[in-house]
């Protein structure tokens, strides 16, 4: 019986859901190793100061080598989700044409990446004469394909997601895997605090490199700094540095969200969404049933949480460890240890940001931070050591 929340995804295109999960599952490879990365004690670059005449400079000094693995990884996640496309194009020629394709025709069948009207029709061109009847002028696939092209993005077609997608793993399969790297995705002085993350002022967006200088102030003054630093990807052919997470995440969805169903249904996307990833670990006499069951929550977004959440824990430390009468901070980790990153991120946000001392905000954060207070004590009460 066929799963109704499905009636849009043919039997002969159920293995693409597999083939997006097996993606999902190398990028959550990338995050547990980029994880483990940024979490390094000694940071992943360091900074001195360098007197140079009435200013210190802050130059970095080092920066830490991201694993190999990284872009390895990357390259093959971006490797499944291309093929995920190509998967799915093949079938339905076939299944249009009415027949399994002979040679000269199977070798003419792919999902091309053009940024403009004029290359995409000779493109098609190429297919008149030995290409599937399928991808011939005027036909209802040729029209898919054609609204999933980067000169669809009249702007900067470039930065369409499957002009992306294909530049990587271009370069990937014969050149070598994009380098990965670190930046600072934003930064700010003690004494200027922005009152927002929009505020920040936006930083070059380029590889920090030893050498680099990030700030100055007058000699002799202290000006303590935040920093935000971000591991980068190289898109190929370009000075592009953009942030690893975000550039596959951004593609995955593409594909897993609008390219495979738009392919599949020649309309907007339908509901439900393919999920992110299921089981594809273990056989499933209900493969639609198991589909069904994958959360729809990305490994990229998942890293965004985790990251956020190992963010908060710090801060949450660092305030309640510090405030006369509250638990120490031995405690205060110790039951933010047990508590899940999303609940971890959810009472965090009930603290508001205040810039100007407003009494409202003052008192509603001290309610806060006293309901916090009593949750922790009582949670290192129910949680004392046995003793010897």
């Amino acid at each position: 019986m066929v799963d109704s929340t499905y009636d849009w995804l043919p039997e002969r295109h159920l293995g693409v859901a597999a083939t997006l999960s097996h993606a999902d599952e190398l990028i959550e490879q990338v995050s547990d190793l980029l994880f483990e990365y940024q979490a390094r004690s000694e940071g992943v670059f360091g900074l001195r100061e360098v007197p140079a005449g009435p200013v210190s400079r802050t130059v970095v000094d080092r920066v830490a080598v991201v694993p190999r693995k990284v872009p390895l990884l990357v390259a093959d996640a971006l490797v499944a989700l291309r093929a995920a496309l190509e998967h799915v194009l093949f079938a339905e020629v076939e299944f249009v044409d009415g027949a399994p394709l002979g040679e000269k025709a199977a070798r003419l069948v792919e999902m091309p990446a053009l940024d403009t009207y004029e290359k995409f029709e000779a493109w098609r061109k190429g297919r008149e004469k030995n290409g599937p009847l399928s991808l011939r002028a005027g036909s209802e696939l040729l029209r898919r394909v054609a609204g999933l092209q980067p000169f669809q993005r009249q702007v900067e077609p470039q930065m369409h997601p499957l002009a992306r997608l294909v530049v990587h793993t271009n370069h990937a399969k014969h050149r070598t895997p994009a380098v990965a790297t670190v930046r600072l995705a934003a930064m700010y002085r003690g004494d200027q605090v922005p009152r927002s993350i929009e505020d920040l002022p936006q930083q070059p967006e380029k590889p920090l490199r030893v050498g680099d200088v990030i700030a100055e102030t007058p000699i002799g003054t202290r000006v303590p700094l935040t920093l935000f630093p971000t591991v980068v990807i190289n898109r190929p052919g370009t000075e592009r540095w953009p942030v690893l997470m975000q550039e596959l995440d951004e593609i995955s969805q593409w594909v897993r969200c609008q390219a495979v169903p738009r392919l599949i249904t020649g309309s907007e996307p339908p509901q439900p969404p393919l999920p992110a990833r299921y089981k594809i670990g273990i056989g499933h006499q209900d493969e639609r049933r198991a589909i069904a069951a994958g959360p729809l929550t990305s490994a990229a977004s998942r890293h965004t949480q985790r990251l956020s959440a190992a963010s908060a824990r710090n801060d949450l430390v660092g305030l309640l460890g510090q405030i006369d009468g509250f638990p120490s901070a031995q405690q205060v980790s110790a039951w933010l240890a047990r508590l899940a990153d999303e609940e971890v991120l959810d009472k965090i946000s009930t603290l508001k940001q205040t810039h100007d001392y407003d009494p409202h905000v003052m008192r509603h954060n001290a309610e806060v931070l006293t309901r916090l207070r009593d949750e922790i004590l009582n949670f290192a009460r129910n949680n004392k050591p046995a003793e010897e």
